[in-house]
């Protein structure tokens, strides 16, 4: 019989999410960024709205071509949106790769900022961005919540949230500190393969039989 996944079992079912997803390619970001704060920060930006493999092929070419504030700024706009096309909004995110690389410069010394206070002064880094950066890039502690894991956790009955920052909050109250670092790449993996926003897999879901499938039909 299902029944809400909460902290008797999140360790038992991450557990089996993790061996789940080991077969499976790591998200975007995490395999583009090499730990890198300055990467981190630039491929979650170009992998709002894109698929991954877009993400992946943009940020390899885009970082070939320049890997830090400087070199950046000299590529100019017109030539990132050209290394980045097709990612979602290319044009933008362009101006917007150009606006925080002058703001990085200008205010930090050409260095990501390492709190989450000064990453959200950044043009365009929200809170999922600022908690990528880090946890990848300085391995600090934080909890990535995009639609991902707000999607999964409030499936499972883990959270009951209406948006991904309520669900970020829920989580650090909630969810046990040694799960907070990897629960994004985790669930990001489990939500694009298994757990999918349309049509979830079920039937070949690992942990099927506890999920309690909330607001599925």
């Amino acid at each position: 019989m299902s029944y809400l996944i909460d902290n008797s079992n999140i360790s038992e079912v991450l557990s089996i999410v993790r061996k789940t997803v080991s077969k499976f390619e790591r998200p975007a970001v995490s395999v583009v960024a090499d730990g890198d704060p300055f990467k981190v920060l630039i491929a979650t930006i170009l992998s709002a709205r894109t698929k991954d493999e877009v993400t992946i092929k943009a940020s390899r070419k885009l970082f070939s071509a320049a890997d830090n504030p400087y070199d950046m700024i000299k590529l100019g706009e017109k030539k990132i949106s050209e290394l980045i096309y097709p990612v979602g909004f290319y044009r933008n995110k362009a101006k917007n790769i150009v606006q925080i690389c002058k703001e990085l410069i200008e205010k930090y010394g050409s260095k990501v900022p390492d709190t989450m206070e000064e990453l959200l002064k950044l043009k365009g880094v929200g809170r999922k961005t600022a908690n990528l950066v880090l946890i990848l890039g300085y391995d600090k502690m934080g909890i990535c919540v995009d639609t991902h894991v707000h999607r999964i956790t409030n499936r499972w009955g883990y959270v009951k949230t209406k948006t991904p920052e309520e669900t970020e909050m829920e989580l650090r109250k909630k969810l046990p500190k040694k799960h907070w670092k990897e629960i994004n790449e985790l669930l990001v993996s489990f939500g694009q393969h298994i757990c999918k926003p349309v049509k979830p897999q079920c039937n070949t879901c690992p942990i099927e039989k506890l999920c309690p499938k909330i607001g599925l039909k």
